[in-house]
C-alpha cells in the first residue's frame, strides 16, 4: 500500500484484517514513527484497534522502502493525495506519477498496480506508459480501485461495502483475465459475503468515484436549495425530504439541509469532474453551478447569524458548537466553519468554539481569536447567541433548559437542526434552523 494516509491506511488494516499480508509504505517520517508506535494520525472510529490487531498478528507492517514492500507482492495499491491543482481545480497528479515511476524499479514479478486514489480518466494507462518507460521488461497489469469511504464509519464501508468497483485493463491481451484473478482473491471475503464485485474497464473504473461523488453533492445542494424555498414559503424541509425520499428512485440519505458540504472528497471531486467535462469538451454544468452554491451557500450562513443577532456582531460572544465538517471526524478540510468563524471575526465577534475531537486540527485554519473551549456548555458560557455546525450526537442531548441558563443572550441559530423548535421555544430561546417553521 503506497501511502499511509486516510484511504491507504484505512484499507491497509481491513486488507490485513482479510488474513493478507499488507506492507504500508509511508514517507513522513513523522506520520511513519506514530504509526510503527501504534498511534493512529487520523481519527476514525475504530481503526486504532484494528492497526494494533494486525500489528501484532504480523501481517500489517509499515516502513518507507518501496523496494522491500514491493518485491514479491502480488498488487501494489496506490493511495496517495491527488489533491485540486491550484488555479484550475483539476487533479494534481504528481504524487501518482511518482509512486509509478517508484513502483517500476522495485518490480520483481508479475504484479498487478491498482490505484486506490481518486483520479481522472486515463490516469490507469498513464500508470502503465510510466512502468513501461521505466522497465520495458517489468511483467505487470494494471488496475482501479476507487474507494468509497465514508469519514467516521470507514471500517464498515470496506468490510461491508454497497459495492467493489473494478477496473481492468480490457485491452490487454488476455482481456484483463489474470488481473481479475488477483483481484477476484484478494476480496474473496467480501465475495462470500456477497458484496457486489463490479468489473468495469479502466475509463469507466476511473470516472465512477467522480461521478457518484458528485451526484451526492448535487442531492445535498438541491435540498439546501429546497430548504430556503421552504422558509419563504412555511413548508418543513424534514417533512419534505421524508415524503421525498420514500420514494425509492430517490432515496432518504443525502437530503439533510445543512451550511453546505465539505471534506475530503466532495469538494475537490466536483471541481476535478467539472474540469474533466471542460477538457473533454463536454462540461457537466449540473456539477459547475453545484460548486458555485455551495461556495455561496457557506459564505451565506455568516450573513444568517449575523442577522439573527440584530444585524451585528460586533462585541458580543457567539459560542460554535462543531467545528469539522462532520461527525465522527477531524477532517477540517473545506469544512463551513471555516468561512463562517472568519467572517464572524472580522465582523468584531468574540468567538467561542468546542469539537470534540476537531479543535486541534481546526487552530490552524480558523481566526487566532478564537477561543476553545473545554465543553458545550463552556462554549455556551455568558454567550449572546449559539451556533451549531456539526450535528455531533453530544449536542444533541443538550437540554434546551442547560442551554439557556449557561447563555447571556437568547438567540440560537441550528444550522444541522438537531434540536427541537418547540422545545428550544419553550425555554424562551430564539431558535432558528433551517427550512424549518
Amino acid at each position: 500500500m503506497i501511502g499511509g494516509g486516510y484511504v491507504g491506511l484505512v484499507s491497509a488494516a481491513c486488507f490485513a484484517e482479510f488474513g493478507i499480508e499488507v506492507a504500508v509504505v509511508e514517507n513522513s517520517p513523522t506520520r511513519l514513527a506514530a504509526l510503527r508506535e501504534g498511534r493512529i494520525p487520523i481519527y476514525e472510529p475504530g481503526l486504532d484497534k484494528l492497526v494494533e490487531s494486525n500489528m501484532q498478528a504480523g501481517r500489517l507492517t509499515f516502513g518507507d522502502d518501496i523496494a522491500t514492500a514491493v518485491k514479491g507482492a502480488e498488487a501494489v495499491f496506490i493511495a496517495v493525495g491527488t489533491p485540486p491543482r491550484n488555479g484550475d481545480g483539476a487533479a494534481d497528479m504528481q504524487y501518482v506519477h511518482t509512486a509509478a515511476r517508484q513502483i517500476a524499479n522495485a518490480l520483481t514479478g508479475y504484479t498487478v498496480v491498482v490505484t486506490k486514489s481518486t483520479v481522472p480518466c486515463g490516469t490507469s494507462r498513464r500508470i502503465a506508459e510510466i512502468i513501461r518507460e521505466e522497465r520495458p521488461d517489468a511483467e505487470f497489469d494494471v488496475a482501479s480501485n476507487p474507494e468509497f469511504l465514508r469519514e467516521g464509519s470507514a471500517i464498515g464501508d470496506f468490510m461491508k461495502p454497497d459495492r467493489v468497483i473494478i477496473g481492468l485493463d480490457r485491452k490487454a491481451a488476455d482481456g484483463g483475465e489474470r488481473a481479475e484473478a488477483v483481484m477476484r482473491k484478494i476480496y474473496r471475503p467480501l465475495y462470500l459475503i456477497e458484496a457486489p464485485l463490479v468489473f468495469m474497464n479502466l475509463e469507466t473504473a476511473e470516472l465512477t468515484k467522480y461521478a457518484s461523488n458528485s451526484f451526492l453533492a448535487v442531492k445535498i445542494s438541491f435540498i439546501n436549495e429546497i430548504a430556503n424555498l421552504c422558509e419563504k414559503l412555511g413548508a418543513d424541509v424534514h417533512d419534505l425530504a421524508k415524503g421525498m425520499g420514500l420514494d425509492g428512485r430517490i432515496g432518504r440519505k443525502f437530503l439533510h439541509p445543512g451550511p453546505g458540504y465539505g471534506g475530503s472528497c466532495f469538494p475537490k471531486d466536483t471541481l476535478a469532474l467539472s474540469r474533466i467535462g471542460q477538457e473533454a469538451g463536454s462540461p457537466i454544468r449540473l456539477v459547475e453551478t453545484t460548486v458555485q452554491v455551495n461556495d455561496a451557500r457557506k459564505i451565506g450562513m455568516a450573513g444568517r447569524i449575523i442577522a439573527a443577532c440584530g444585524g451585528s456582531v460586533h462585541g458580543k460572544k457567539i459560542a460554535v458548537l462543531g467545528l469539522t465538517f462532520k461527525p465522527e471526524t477531524d477532517d477540517m478540510r473545506e469544512a463551513p466553519s471555516i468561512p463562517i468563524l472568519h467572517r464572524l471575526a472580522e465582523a468584531g465577534a468574540e468567538v467561542r468554539a468546542y469539537d470534540p475531537v476537531g479543535m486541534d486540527v481546526a487552530k490552524p485554519m480558523l481566526p487566532p481569536s478564537t477561543v476553545y473551549c473545554k465543553d458545550a456548555l463552556d462554549a455556551a458560557k455568558d454567550a449572546d447567541a449559539l451556533v451549531v455546525l456539526t450535528e455531533w450526537t453530544i449536542f444533541r442531548a443538550l437540554a434546551p433548559k442547560a442551554i439557556r441558563e449557561a447563555m447571556k443572550g437568547k438567540v440560537v441559530v441550528d444550522l444541522r437542526n438537531i434540536f427541537d423548535p418547540q422545545a428550544m421555544r419553550a425555554e424562551g430561546l430564539e431558535y432558528q434552523s433551517i427550512g424549518r417553521p
